[in-house]
């Protein structure tokens, strides 16, 4: 393509050049007919660019992620698919379809698709926090991001709430559990879906058929499809119902197919906190400063279940002064949310022991930040049109989960909430362990507080020609560490898992705990 655009600017230069000397003869001398100069070739607008690719016209695009700075250039062409593919003549969906080019002048004819976690991320909007991650693959290969439909800009299921903007029911995380409440704001999120939309229809199932009619609209390639968190559960049905589009495997951050979304978040998130905070244990300054964090958070928890109460703090990114309910449901959230990545983990004993001697805006400042990019990125129907549709009749009450500091209130409010929002069709092995031949990495944190190391081994039993690694001190999602880049691009240049020399990965470890707001003990 740039040969072709050189040649087009030289081209358009010399016929202007050609054009300027015609204007600027001098005029014949006689009384004969001028003809009026034809208009410099230079004025017309050059063509677009386009690229095809299948029965594709790409042109191209930005990516932009939302609230940042951060884009990427990109390929994007106009996709449509049916709502109900069993009645085929009703709504289409618009779907933004996206391919970040490969370098090479002729890349691989396996095309490496990302699919996003959530559910309810977009691939799109997503793609620019992994582009470094993916940037060795683009040496030799295309990358396919497709929104998945009713996320980013495939016709995205938004109900946004005052108080937590892209979560139906998000205000009563900060307010306590109330079943009539969830429900009651899943009845108004749907009022204003329905117009728009048949929530049954945005499944998993659905977005696997997405899937394969984009792979067949790009003329057929093989995919090397790259899942993340619930992404792993779309790649692994895609798995299932089309082995003939899939060249190799990678799952990241794994749910394993018969799990049952949401059933087992509390006791995942207390181990994970465990684990984090025996480090603390471990060390003689953590433990000269904090005592036993663990210990702090739950007598915490219990005051905040005594008597939530507003408190103020700044916030990060303007310094306004915010209020909020503080309760033993906000504090869970949002203890779960610093659990996801080794940088807010190191912060969690320091802000747990702020918060205990009533200074809130450590962990409640971080909060926003964290809840404000996760609810600027998710579109909240989509997950309800997952999780009620595939998930929600196999949930039962945890009991036992009472005293986690995430306790059992998740399950019954998914539970209320999807005894309104209509419910799709799953298909009867659906929660069937996968079983392929495919070439498959695999990948986990070791203290991933929502898919932890288990379910990766789980999910291999299926994937003989796979291997799995624990990245030490990680949390969730981890194929942006250390050396897992090139290990990734070398596992998809060879789609040979077993071969790969990971000794890089020994170097890894969890972040040093903070001690103070300057930072761990030197």
């Amino acid at each position: 393509m740039k040969r072709v655009q050189r040649i087009a600017i030289i081209v358009i230069i010399v016929a202007g050049a050609f054009a300027t000397r015609q204007l600027m003869r001098k005029p014949v001398a006689d009384d004969t007919e001028k003809p009026v100069a034809a208009v410099p070739a230079a004025t017309r607008p050059a063509p677009p660019r386009v690229w095809k690719l299948g029965s594709l016209v790409l042109r191209p695009c930005e990516l932009a992620q939302p609230h940042s700075g951060t884009s990427v250039a990109a390929w994007c062409a106009p996709f449509e698919v049916p709502e109900d593919r069993d009645h085929p003549e009703g709504r289409r969906l618009k779907m933004r379809l996206a391919l970040i080019r490969s370098s090479a002048q002729v890349p691989a004819e396996d095309i490496v698709a990302f699919i996003a976690g959530g559910p309810g991320q977009s691939a799109a909007e997503s793609y620019p926090a992994i582009a470094p991650a993916m940037a060795p693959l683009l040496a030799h290969r295309n990358v396919l991001l497709l929104d998945q439909r009713g996320t980013g800009g495939s016709h995205p299921l938004s109900c946004r709430d005052e108080d937590e903007p892209g979560v139906p029911g998000g205000g009563g995380a900060s307010h306590g559990f109330d079943a009539d409440a969830v429900r009651k704001e899943t009845h108004h999120c749907l009022d204003q879906l329905s117009p728009v939309a048949d929530v049954r229809f945005y499944t998993t199932t659905d977005a696997v058929a997405d899937l394969e009619d984009a792979r067949r609209a790009l003329g057929s390639p093989k995919f090397d499809l790259l899942g993340v968190s619930y992404g792993t559960r779309v790649a692994q049905q895609y798995a299932m119902r089309h082995p003939e589009g899939l060249r190799t495997l990678i799952l990241d951050g794994i749910a394993p197919n018969q799990l049952v979304l949401g059933e087992d978040f509390a006791v995942n998130l207390d181990a994970a906190l465990k684990a984090q905070f025996a480090r603390c244990d471990a060390d003689n300054a953590c433990r000269a400063r904090f005592s036993d964090p663990y210990q702090t958070l739950f007598q915490l928890r219990d005051a905040l279940r005594a008597n939530p109460h507003k408190v103020s703090f700044r916030d990060p990114q303007n310094y306004a002064s915010v209020q909020r309910v503080l309760s033993e449901h906000a504090l869970a959230t949002v203890v779960r949310m610093f659990a996801y990545s080794p940088e807010t983990a190191a912060l969690l004993p320091l802000s747990i022991d702020a918060a205990a001697h009533g200074d809130v805006g450590p962990l409640l400042g971080q909060a926003k930040l964290l809840t404000g990019d996760l609810g600027d990125t998710m579109d909240g129907g989509m997950q309800y049109s997952v999780i009620c549709s595939e998930d929600a009749d196999l949930l039962t009450s945890r009991p036992q989960d009472k005293d986690t500091i995430l306790g059992d209130t998740m399950i019954e409010a998914f539970r209320a909430a999807c005894s309104v929002w209509p419910h799709g069709k799953r298909p009867a092995d659906f929660h069937q362990p996968v079983k392929s031949q495919v070439p498959a990495l695999l990948m986990s944190g070791e203290f991933d507080p929502v898919t932890p190391p288990r379910y990766g081994e789980e999910v291999l039993k299926g994937l003989p020609n796979g291997r799995h690694f624990v990245l030490k001190g990680q949390g969730h999602n981890v194929v942006a560490r250390g050396c897992m880049p090139r290990l990734l691009d070398q596992f998809i240049d060879t789609a040979n898992a077993k071969s790969l020399d990971a000794r890089c990965l020994d170097r890894l470890a969890p972040l040093p705990v903070f001690v103070g707001f300057n930072g761990a003990t030197p």
